[in-house]
This record gives C-alpha cells, sequence and structure tokens, in this order.
C-alpha cells in the first residue's frame, strides 16, 4: 500500500450515509432531466450543468431521512418530488448569481451560469429549472406537496426573502431584519424539505409539528453559518468566493452582531432543532447527526 493511501482516514458511517444519498440524488436528477440532445440544447446544457454540478444535496437529503425515518419506503414515487427540491434550490442560485443581483462569478467551484453560458441562458435555465420541479413535484399525485412548494419559493418564502435582501444593501440592519430575510431565503425552503419527507410518508400532525420546528431552527442556522464562512471559509472548499456579502454590503449577521455573536446564536439554534426531535416516536439519529454537520461544514 502506498503511503498516501495509508493516510487516508477511512469514512464515517454518517460520511457513508451522505455519500449514499448524494449518489441516488444525483442519479435520479441525471435520469430526469433533459439530455443535451434534446432541442433546446443549450438551454438543456444550462440546466445539467447547473443541476449536476457536484453539491451538498442538503435540501433532499433531509427530506430522504425524514421520510425513511416516519417509514418511507417507496423509493420509486418518492424520489422525483424530493429531487424537485434540488432542482428548486439551483434555480435560486443561478438567478441569485446574476449581475443584477449578486453578481458572482463562482458557484459550487465553477463559473456561474452566465459566466458560462450568457445572462439570457441563465434566467432561462433557472426558469425552466422552476418548472420542472414543480412537474417533478406533481408526479406524486399529491397536492399538498405542490401547495408547501409554492409556498416556501413565493412572495412568502425564498423570493420575498431575496426582495428583502436586495433592499437591505447597502444600509444598516437590526438582527431582527437579518432573520426575516434569512427565515424566507433559505430557511424556508430547509423547512419544506423536511415537511415534503413528512408528508410523503403519511406522517400524523405531532410529527410534522416537531419536523417543521427542526427546520425552521435549522435552516436559519444553515444561512447564519452561510454567512460566518463568508468571512473565515476557505474559498477552494467553499467552491465560491469569499467576501461577497461585505463586498455587495449584505445584510448578515455577522455584520450585525460580529462573529463571536453569530457562532453563539447558530449553537443556539442547532441545539434548539435537535431539542424539537426528543419527544418523537420515530428514529431521529441520522436527523441529529444532519444538524451537527451542518453546524460544522467547512462548504
Amino acid at each position: 500500500m502506498n503511503k498516501s493511501a495509508e493516510l487516508v482516514e477511512p469514512m464515517t458511517d454518517f460520511q457513508n450515509y451522505l455519500a449514499e444519498k448524494r449518489k441516488l440524488v444525483d442519479g435520479e436528477i441525471d435520469r430526469l432531466l433533459p439530455k443535451v440532445t434534446e432541442h433546446p440544447r443549450e438551454l438543456h446544457e444550462a440546466i445539467r450543468y447547473s443541476a449536476l454540478a457536484k453539491a451538498k444535496r442538503v435540501r433532499p437529503i433531509l427530506a430522504l431521512t425524514a421520510y425513511e425515518a416516519l417509514g418511507g419506503s417507496d423509493f420509486e414515487m418518492a424520489l422525483p418530488p424530493i429531487c424537485a427540491l434540488e432542482l428548486l434550490h439551483s434555480y435560486s442560485l443561478i438567478h441569485d448569481d446574476l449581475p443584477c443581483m449578486d453578481n458572482d462569478d463562482l458557484r459550487r467551484g465553477l463559473p456561474t451560469v452566465h459566466k458560462k453560458f450568457d445572462e439570457g441562458i441563465a434566467v432561462l435555465a433557472g426558469d425552466a429549472l422552476h418548472d420542472l420541479a414543480f412537474q417533478w413535484t406533481a408526479r406524486s399525485g399529491k397536492i399538498e406537496l405542490v401547495h408547501e412548494l409554492a409556498i416556501a419559493t413565493g412572495s412568502y418564502g425564498m423570493i420575498g426573502g431575496q426582495v428583502a435582501d436586495m433592499e437591505a444593501e447597502g444600509r444598516p440592519v437590526t438582527a431582527g431584519e437579518i432573520e426575516f430575510i434569512h427565515t424566507r431565503k433559505t430557511a424556508a425552503l430547509i423547512r419544506c424539505s423536511l415537511r415534503f419527507g413528512a408528508i410523503l410518508a403519511g406522517a400524523k400532525a405531532p410529527c410534522m409539528e416537531a419536523l417543521t420546528l427542526y427546520g425552521e431552527k435549522l435552516g436559519l442556522a444553515f444561512q447564519i453559518v452561510d454567512d460566518i464562512l463568508d468571512i473565515e471559509g476557505d474559498q477552494d472548499k467553499l467552491g465560491k468566493e469569499i467576501g461577497s456579502d461585505e463586498k455587495n454590503s449584505k445584510a448578515t449577521y455577522p455584520a450585525a452582531v460580529g462573529l463571536p455573536e453569530s457562532h453563539r446564536i447558530a449553537d443556539n439554534l442547532i441545539k434548539e432543532a435537535i431539542a424539537a426531535l426528543s419527544n418523537c416516536d420515530f428514529p431521529t439519529q441520522r436527523l441529529t447527526e444532519l444538524a451537527r454537520y451542518i453546524a460544522q461544514r467547512e462548504s
């Protein structure tokens, strides 16, 4: 055995779990997306470029984990709507990166879609991913999922959060204002992911309530960690430029309350997310591990 192989630490059980779920999600997205040989080819190439880029797949993995924890096993039915969550996330990233929004050049270690193609194709690729997400969700036959996705991504969710984020640029904001932005722009789709898993598994009200609270706390913590990583992170690990929040005068927790307090708030939110699962009558180990993973992530 060569020395470099000896230095590689074996993957933990949880790391294997994440790798297995990513592979499952990536395979389903690849299978369901239009092929680049289909017209319009450039649009389909841009869609696949964004949606199949190497990513954490946090949202579909959260949905899958909740689904399995609640006894779900029909993956042929569950995977298309669960993977739709990643399409919605990819759509939002394409649009966020545009010159009229955050004007970013790098995403997931690659040129952003408008840099790789052009702005027009980037806008339309995002639109197409949005539409495909609702198409895949509707395949489940569960109208509740379509409703959840619309709420999470509309003016009361992700899009509303993006508008508030743009309106806050370049002016002093309070922690309360930033929480409003983060709970909509990021946490809404993470909460939706947990609810997707619960709905697909036929969860009863107490389980749904616990997973909803877990998702809300986790989603806010996720974005605060993102804010921190934009200052303290490693650009190679992040796959995007660091310091862009300060450059664009973005409303962030570190800007409002400082780094030490941001770390404290994120840690408390992770504890509260885990505590929300304490009275659940289904296995919560993986969900607990996912919360800790999000707190400790470097990308």
